[in-house]
């Protein structure tokens, strides 16, 4: 029985990438195939996705979900927006000396007034938290908020991550998080995929800051994911459906679009429309939907080396994280990516 200690590995820290490349596609790319490994640019991508193969991207868009600000005692906080609710109301981490207690005020920023309504999350980890004034939270937080960079990104947020932490096809907001994969993608190499036979087509989930929090127990069975809100318009499922009639392949960019799809797929064929999900994708996985696998490096003992190992096969990636580390590839959010075709043996299963 597999276990968190499984999915461990020592990284320098000086491979942890704390900004990205000058240009989108001026990362490197990891190609694994056939049990072998490929140093490749992430510009020859346009050659490795063929004709008639469909890229299914994430549209969602970061908000600036962190914010300071201080509580009636008086007492410093830090807030990061999981979930905005409604116009109203939000789901939050709070960091402060001393948890903030249902019924108490908070203001972020000078400007935004706020009621501790309760807890909630399966650990109580998020504040319920209302709107005290007047206004509209998606409006204040996007005007008072700040870029929600993530833990292991040293530095804060300034002007050129407010454009290199979004994908360039970002349109919907609610995520606390970017689809790092998506970030690697710029319009010319977009046109050149299209110009290449390659479809395109869209879905959104939006990232939590769940997707930080680490594993806190040993048994992966134990381990209960935070739950995301997506969506899988019709025209995506068709795009799917006409691709597998063609023989071609569906092409995942990011492990929030292959969550998305198969969650989506979990009781049989895929369904369109808007949903929550909490999948949680180890090694012994079934995939359903996706062929092949845009993805970034991710965190030792994380739920997303579990999802790429279930992926591509747990031996193989052990093999292809230390070439990556013999070879001094950018690990996490602003580093280098990956091209993983799906395990032998695990087809999809629907359309």
């Amino acid at each position: 029985m597999l276990t968190l200690d499984d999915f461990d590995f020592d990284l320098p820290g000086e491979l942890i990438a704390q900004h990205p490349t000058n240009e989108r596609t001026g990362s490197r790319l990891l190609q694994l195939t056939d049990g072998a490994l490929h140093d490749r640019r992430f510009g020859d991508l346009a050659e490795l996705i063929e004709a008639g193969d469909l890229l299914v991207f994430n549209d969602t868009r970061v908000i600036r979900a962190r914010l300071l600000g201080r509580k009636d005692s008086g007492g410093q906080i830090e807030v990061l927006i999981e979930r905005i609710v409604d116009a109203r109301s939000a789901l939050a981490q709070i960091r402060a000396s001393k948890s903030p207690k249902p019924g108490s005020r908070i203001v972020l920023e000078e400007t935004i007034p706020l009621i501790v309504r309760g807890r909630s999350g399966q650990q109580d980890e998020f504040f319920e938290l209302e709107l005290a004034g007047a206004g509209n939270l998606w409006d204040l937080i996007d005007r008072y908020g700040r870029l929600p960079l993530p833990p292991y990104i040293n530095h804060a947020a300034g002007r050129d991550d407010e454009a290199r932490y979004q994908t360039v096809f970002a349109r919907q907001p609610g995520a606390v998080a970017a689809p790092t994969a998506g970030l690697h993608f710029d319009e010319a190499l977009l046109a050149k995929l299209s110009a290449g036979g390659v479809d395109i087509a869209w879905l959104t989930l939006h990232v939590g800051a769940g997707t930080f929090q680490p594993v806190r127990v040993q048994q992966l069975t134990e381990h209960r994911m935070h739950a995301e809100r997506f969506e899988i318009p019709p025209a995506t499922i068709a795009a799917i459906a006409r691709t597998r009639a063609r023989g071609g392949r569906v092409v995942a960019v990011g492990t929030t679009s292959l969550r998305a799809l198969e969650a989506a797929a979990q009781h049989g064929e895929l369904q369109p429309g808007p949903a929550e999900t909490d999948i949680f994708i180890t090694p012994g996985y079934e995939f359903r939907v996706v062929d092949r696998l845009v993805t970034n490096f991710h965190l030792p003992k994380s739920t997303l080396l579990m999802l790429v190992s279930a992926f591509a096969g747990i031996d193989t990636i052990r093999g292809a994280y230390r070439h990556a580390i013999s070879q001094r590839y950018r690990f996490f959010s602003y580093g280098d990516a990956m091209l993983l075709t799906r395990e032998p043996g695990s087809a999809p299963t629907t359309s």
